[in-house]
């Protein structure tokens, strides 16, 4: 669950609804800033399906007991987030085994730095299943690397329409996204994609990879922090709101 607060008014986005804008967003990613053509279609369910693992505990929030919010994606246990995780790459894999291997990537590149403990083991055990995966495909690092990035990218650009409170201003965007994604890319010389709210239902992207404007909506449903002992129940019986927002070039 993506999970934000505005005026003691809770804020939830579904991971795999995320999940979904992500998919938009990559079939509109310009053909000729694409890298590895003949991958294209495990690529785009890759990044469409890179959340499933989520799609059952969405169902079923939880409240953090410290925060006195539902848990997000950033702060859910480790252990059933893990199953999760694994649960996910098992499905996609079984599907699309180059699929399978850019979204274990993506999941192990969250616990790179971890010296020990089931973050480690869990890296551990996605290390080996990419080196069973690669023996489905035939790769060029450039096109590997190229997906995988794009995947993170989506990701991340998704993850900015749905955690900043639409048109914020720049110094007051989440921490994450202030100077730009991470995600560099060759069309551009690898400098630094950013986006910023232009206003409340439209956002400027530089280096604009995409084919033209896009438009998505992000399905979400709120709850007040008064309902919050009564999680589920309300959760379930929340109206569905949308938030659409347009990229334009920046």
């Amino acid at each position: 669950m993506v999970v934000t607060e505005k005026d003691g008014e809770i804020l939830l986005f579904e991971q795999h609804e995320h999940a979904r804008v992500c998919g938009e967003l990559a079939r509109l990613w310009r053909d000729d800033y694409f890298i590895g053509h003949k991958y294209k279609d495990s690529v785009i369910y890759a990044i469409d399906e890179h959340d499933n693992g989520w799609i059952e505990l969405d169902q079923y929030p939880l409240v953090n007991e410290e925060t006195k919010l539902p848990y997000s994606f950033v702060d859910y246990p480790l252990t059933p987030k893990l199953e999760a995780y694994v649960n996910g790459i098992n499905r996609i894999a079984e599907c699309d085994p180059y699929a399978g291997l850019i979204c274990s990537l993506h999941y192990a590149s969250f616990f790179e730095h971890y010296t020990n403990g089931r973050g480690q083991d869990f890296l551990c055990q996605e290390r080996r299943r990419q080196n069973k995966l690669r023996q489905y495909v035939s790769v060029n690092f450039a096109s590997l690397k190229f997906h995988y990035d794009l995947l993170q990218f989506c990701d991340n650009l998704s993850l900015y329409l749905c955690m900043n409170d639409p048109g914020v201003n720049k110094e007051e965007e989440f921490s994450w996204f202030r100077r730009g994604f991470s995600q560099v890319f060759p069309y551009n010389n690898h400098q630094k994609i950013i986006a910023h709210w232009l206003d409340r239902e439209t956002v400027s992207v530089t280096a604009f990879p995409f084919c033209r404007e896009v438009t998505v909506s992000l399905d979400y449903k709120t709850i007040r922090r008064s309902q919050l002992p009564s999680l589920q129940y309300q959760y379930e019986h929340s109206e569905v709101k949308q938030r659409v927002v347009t990229l334009v070039k920046g």
